[in-house]
């Protein structure tokens, strides 16, 4: 089944970690929102706040035209996981992405591809959809990684979860090489434009999957990478809303 862009809406998500606390969350919430309603429909915008403040998200976006995104999902059903935050309540919340596979997530709580495997399974399974982040390196490192390792380790990890995706499945897979998230600038254009082809090769078939960039991502990248990507996955440069609202617009009429 070939892809069809059409069906790729652009798309901007914006993860706060836990940087915030619940007020700050709160007020950042409001601020994004008002970004959201003067934006331009043809983007579609995800955020994804802290776990306790997912209940007054979603009833803000569903005022104010953005998606809500869990941070993060447990691979295990309701029941006796002392902690954990299943799918299902996700769903019954209206919570309608999850974040699966963050570096922070594989590297400081050691999360291996079967857990990762677990919790997309998990996601699909109470029909949330999926962003899933790969890329090559390490917490830690600094150097950009050569390019023919960025793209096969960026592309393995994804044909991992592939099979537990029906080929109609919409989901994101977010490109963020390890080694620039957090970092002063973001990974090369021409080096997030070839892993990008690699990760759609990999997609042929998935007509319903998009493939964004994160990694110190902010205003002006997405014009210079050219269309190879169907969006941006955003951080810190998102925690000042003007930054949230730059993006949009650069989206919106690129």
């Amino acid at each position: 089944m070939a892809e069809d862009p059409a069906l790729r809406r652009r798309i901007v998500a914006v993860s706060l970690k836990s940087y915030l606390g619940y007020a700050e969350t709160l007020d950042w919430l409001a601020a994004a929102g008002r970004v959201c309603s003067q934006g331009t429909g043809a983007v579609e915008v995800v955020l994804l706040p802290s776990a306790p403040a997912l209940v007054p998200a979603v009833a803000l976006g569903r005022e104010s035209g953005f998606a809500v995104g869990a941070q993060d999902l447990s691979d295990r059903p309701a029941g006796a996981y002392t902690g954990e935050l299943p799918a299902a309540l996700l769903a019954e919340l209206g919570v309608t992405y999850a974040e699966i596979g963050h570096a922070e997530r594989r590297y400081l709580f050691g999360e291996t591809p079967e857990v990762v495997l677990r919790k997309t399974a998990a996601a699909v399974e109470q029909g949330l959809i999926p962003l899933v982040c790969v890329g090559e390196g390490r917490l830690g490192d600094t150097a950009p990684a050569p390019l023919d390792d960025a793209v096969r380790e960026s592309v393995y990890q994804l044909e991992e979860l592939l099979p537990q995706l029906p080929p109609e499945q919409p989901f994101v897979v977010a490109y963020e090489p390890v080694w620039a998230i957090g970092a002063d600038q973001p990974a090369g254009v021409e080096h997030v434009r070839t892993v990008a082809a690699g990760l759609r090769q990999a997609l042929v078939g998935f007509p319903a999957a998009r493939v964004i960039y994160g990694g110190t991502a902010g205003p002006g990248l997405f014009g210079q990478l050219g269309g190879t990507v169907d969006g941006l996955f955003l951080g810190r440069r998102a925690h000042d809303p003007a930054g949230l609202a730059a993006v949009l617009a650069e989206l919106g009429s690129s």
